[in-house]
């Protein structure tokens, strides 16, 4: 699997940082939201101390409006620059498994550990299975060049072709 590109990251990164920074600025505009246009007058018993209080500012309606376009827009590119990355290479994927581990308050150290230990145990099960067939292989050549000697040659072909090199032994000695 292909490791992502640092320009696909750094792209990436600074559209979330853009996102982060729009999300502050609507909650910015919500807490101090006015409905109505600011005129530069204040309401009867208050002081208006809006950062938008001058006289040319815009509603706060049209500036939460902005800012929601503004971050559709950094979202529709993040989209995007997801899409195009997943048709070129594959991200990495987590296993659902262990996103469940997590979601349940479990360590995901120990699921690596837990899992590390199914495949060495499923390792050790193959093995010892590829062994007892190599050992039946060998008894079976050897019993075949006993009974049948015209076959060696095709025997000791089939044994040389299937040994790997690390565990058989020689059927004809």
């Amino acid at each position: 699997m292909a490791p992502v590109t640092r320009v696909d990251h750094d792209a990436l990164e600074q559209q979330l940082k853009d996102v982060i920074q729009t999300l502050t600025n609507i909650m910015v505009q919500v807490t101090n939201y006015d409905a109505t246009t600011s005129s530069g007058g204040s309401t009867p018993g208050h002081h208006n101390n809006n950062i938008n209080s001058n006289t040319n500012s815009r509603p706060s309606r049209d500036v939460i409006a902005h800012e929601l376009r503004t971050l559709s827009s950094h979202l529709q590119t993040i989209h995007s620059l997801g899409s195009s990355s997943q048709q070129q290479q594959r991200l990495p994927q987590v296993p659902p498994e262990l996103v469940q581990y997590v979601d349940n308050g479990r360590n995901p150290d120990i699921y690596t550990r837990e899992f590390v230990e199914l495949l060495r145990r499923s390792n050790q099960l193959m093995r010892g299975k590829q062994s007892a067939f190599a050992s039946f292989r060998d008894v079976l050549a050897a019993e075949m060049d006993k009974a049948l000697p015209e076959l060696r040659d095709d025997v000791a072909r089939v044994v040389a072709a299937t040994t790997n090199g690390t565990g058989g032994s020689d059927a004809r000695r």
